[in-house]
């Protein structure tokens, strides 16, 4: 069995330095943590044979500071969770996201805009986009030919 020690591995210890550095300057700076992550809000998509779902969780997002919109094959949600914290509260710690997010992302089919449902239940936003008829598996009847 080999074994490798990680103090011999040349940088390890300057990358954890530099982890923990950007780690403790998002935690303590009042800067939005959106500004630290890639991908805001966190979200899973999947298909069924009639609809494409997505669930995105979106905390602390009230229905009238949400935005969801269909263009083409780009889907678009923008919101702004609200911060209920006092004007002269003292932080000792920030890790939840504040300010406005906004996150696109390719659908992998045209979907029928006019019938997408949207939901918003305990911080989940989920999304029901219904494929048109054109993109929808049809069984195809094959007959007999003597």
């Amino acid at each position: 069995m080999l074994t490798i020690r990680n103090d011999l591995i040349p940088f390890t210890g300057l990358r954890t330095e530099m982890d923990r550095l950007f780690n403790r300057f998002f935690e303590t700076s009042g800067l939005p943590l959106t500004a630290a992550r890639t991908t805001f809000p966190a979200l899973n998509m999947w298909e069924t044979d009639d609809a494409l779902f997505i669930e995105a969780e979106i905390p602390g997002v009230a229905l009238d500071d949400l935005e969801i919109t269909v263009t083409g094959q780009d889907l678009t949600i923008k919101g702004k969770p609200s911060l209920k914290v006092p004007e002269e509260a003292a932080f000792h710690r920030r890790e939840r996201g504040t300010g406005e997010f906004h996150r696109v992302v390719r659908l992998p089919f045209l979907v029928d805009a006019d019938a997408i449902e949207a939901n918003l239940q305990h911080g989940v936003l989920t999304l029901k986009l219904p494929k048109p008829a054109e993109v929808r598996p049809r069984r195809i009847t094959v007959k007999q030919i003597s």
